[in-house]
């Protein structure tokens, strides 16, 4: 038997909001028919997937978390050149001299 979808309301339950809430999270709610709501979440996870994931195969979860760590931490956020930071690593982005007053960090559409 199929299962329907997960409906919305039980992400955005009372329940939820409060577990989240006493954790020191917020949680995030996009708008309904966003199309770029999760956008940079998605591009994230599938550059992972085709930059990581899908090169080999992992005998445990433990180096399987190891190698996630090290490519987000040691490549992704620190060596890897992002288009949306004029093709520079975050690192080098994060250096550059700018004005006072202007945001170091790109927006999204």
């Amino acid at each position: 038997m199929l299962q329907p979808p997960v409906e919305p309301r039980q992400f955005t339950s009372w329940t939820f909001t409060e577990r989240a809430r006493r954790a020191g999270l917020l949680p995030s709610l996009g708008s309904i028919g966003d199309p770029y709501d999760n956008a940079v979440a998605e591009a994230f996870w599938g550059r992972m997937q085709t930059e990581l994931l899908d090169r080999r195969r992992w005998r445990t979860r433990v180096e399987l978390a190891n190698a996630i760590f090290e490519y987000i931490e040691g490549f992704y956020n620190r060596r890897r050149r992002h288009s949306a930071l004029e093709w520079m690593s975050p690192v080098q982005f994060e250096t550059i001299d700018r004005p006072s007053g202007l945001i170091s960090s790109p927006t999204c559409p």
